[in-house]
């Protein structure tokens, strides 16, 4: 981060629902005489968002996409009338995920950009400035799913068994099949050990498996790792 004053300000609005990365984020983007942004408002589920957005109607709202109430998709949904140009609320996804059906969502949506928790907090300003100015922002690699499914001709094919599980089991899921352990899993989704054990035991039951190791298989052979 620059000392130097910064030469203009962007209004931001949090929407995350760990309260613990909401401080982290404030604290680390929110000295608005060094950063030039400047947290007009935090929310933590779907309706939340939706009336702080508006009432706020901030510059860039920064939106997880696994939220209670129906996720980033329905706060985008909702607060579709306030998006339009000039002077729009533009948002740009900030989730742990990196999962293509994600990225896609929130972008039909109507996201204008997509990152993942592990930017930096001076790229994270960058990017915030450049949605304000109505750029896409997209973290290294995430723009290619989006691209190759604007350009996809054919609808693809509904995953029954996927569609079963909910957004934050596919995101536990994901992370098991990529070798974390429960630990692991705990503390990059801010979560305790026993609600990571719960949503193993929930995605198991669902799909019919036994162990992590079947889920594993069952991630991989779907391309989900």
């Amino acid at each position: 981060m620059t000392d130097a004053a910064p030469e203009r300000v962007a209004r931001v609005v949090l929407v995350d629902d760990h309260r613990m990365f909401r401080t982290g984020v404030r604290a680390e983007i929110g000295r608005t005489e060094i950063t030039g942004i400047d947290v007009v408002g935090e929310a933590d589920d779907v309706e939340s968002a939706v009336q702080v957005v508006a009432e706020q109607r901030p510059d860039v709202v920064l939106l997880d996409v696994h939220l209670p109430g129906g996720g980033g998709v329905e706060v985008l949904r909702r607060s579709a009338p306030l998006m339009g140009d000039p002077g729009g609320v533009r948002f740009l996804a900030l989730s742990v995920s990196d999962a293509a059906e994600d990225v896609i969502g929130v972008i039909r949506g109507g996201a204008r950009g997509y990152v993942t928790k592990t930017i930096t907090g001076t790229d994270l300003v960058n990017a915030v400035f450049r949605i304000a100015d109505g750029d896409a922002v997209f973290s290294p690699r995430l723009a290619g799913f989006v691209l190759d499914a604007f350009a996809a001709t054919d609808t693809p094919p509904v995953d029954e068994d996927l569609d079963r599980l909910t957004q934050r089991e596919r995101e536990v899921l994901r992370l098991i099949a990529r070798g974390y352990a429960y630990k692991e899993i705990a503390k990059q989704l801010f979560i305790s050990v026993k609600t990571v054990e719960s949503h193993v035991s929930a995605v198991l039951r669902k799909l019919q498996l036994s162990n992590r190791h079947e889920l594993t298989r069952w991630a991989t052979a779907r391309r989900l790792v």
